[in-house]
Order: structure tokens, then sequence, then C-alpha cells
């Protein structure tokens, strides 16, 4: 089974990206294939339909096609002011976008559809980031993925790391765990 996890923040010491490594490696102990992508690696302009008239960015494609890929997502977020950055947002409206005359692309949830999404998230502040899932699983919905009904969030993010970015406390690697077992287990069975 093939997972891709990522996070969407791009800040270098970013809490949801070392989140994002702990899904991976529990994801391959778990005996699946994940993928960790990157969206610094991708040069995707904020949303423009002007912009998008010019022809969609070749990243864009890249990124439809890195989640199309996948039958199972693990997404990890910030919180920004109570929901998801904007980073995330407007990677997901590009990755969304009809591609007009284009036979496989035109169809733009075609990279979400029947996706099985669990959402992390990491904060400094007491929530972990829950107010960001709620935001983005209602997304995801529109999308048609199917979103795990388990979901993680590590709260004081800024002491639950240690210096090799693993996981301090154990409720923390448990629930990561549990959340990633979930997400193999219900692509397994949708897929």
């Amino acid at each position: 089974m093939q997972i891709l996890i990522f996070a969407g923040s791009t800040r270098q010491d970013s809490y949801n990206r070392k989140l994002a490594k702990v899904a991976a490696s529990i994801a391959r102990q778990q005996g699946a294939e994940p993928s960790l992508l990157e969206l610094s690696d991708y040069d995707i302009p904020l949303y423009n339909a002007d912009l998008e008239a010019q022809g969609t960015p070749a990243d864009v494609i890249r990124l439809k096609q890195a989640m199309h890929s996948h039958a199972a997502w693990i997404v990890c977020s910030p919180e920004y002011n109570g929901s998801y950055p904007a980073l995330l947002k407007n990677a997901i409206d590009w990755a969304s976008s009809p591609v007009k005359g284009d036979a496989k692309w035109s169809d733009g949830v075609l990279p979400f559809r029947n996706k099985v999404v669990g959402m992390a998230s990491a904060s400094p502040g007491g929530l972990g980031g829950l107010r960001a899932q709620s935001h983005l699983a209602a997304l995801l919905l529109n999308l048609e993925c199917w979103v795990a009904p388990r979901s993680h969030a590590v709260s004081q993010a800024g002491e639950a790391f240690d210096a090799q970015g693993h996981l301090l406390r154990a409720q923390n690697q448990q629930g990561m765990e549990a959340l990633v077992q979930q997400v193999l287990w219900a692509a397994g069975r949708l897929g």
C-alpha cells in the first residue's frame, strides 16, 4: 500500500513537517510505502483564474499526479487563526481546478475522489490544531475524499519532539500509530 504524506507548511523547523516524517516512519513500520511530499518542491503560484487561463503550471500537474497515484493520504496541517493555512488551501485549490482540454485532468476532483485521508496537526496551543482539522475535513469531504474518523492533534508542539524529530509523549506516538493504521486499513478495504 502506498501512502502520500505531506504537511501544509514549508517552514524549515515546522512542527507539521516533523509530524509528517513521524507518520512516514510509522507507515513504513506498518508495511506501507510512504511518499513524503514537500510542498516547497513545487512551484505553485497563488491561484488566479487569469493565470490559469494562460495554462496550468507544470508543477500543478505534478501535484495532481502525486495525489492521484496514492489511495491513502495523511495531511499534517498547522493551525493559523483557527483554520488551516493559505499554503495548503492554495495547493488544494490548484490541484482541484480542472485543466481545460485535458482528457484526464479536466475532471478537477479526480486527484481527490475516493482517497482515504487522515488528518493530523501540531500546534503550540492546547488544542493542537483541532480547529484547523474541522475546517479541513469539510473541504476534503467536498472534494469526495473519505476522511478517516480518527485524527490526531499534538498540543504544545514546541515541547513535543526531541532533537531528532521523534515524538516525546507516548500518547502522541500511539495516536499517530492508530491514525496511520486506520487510514491504511480503510484504503485497503475501499481500494
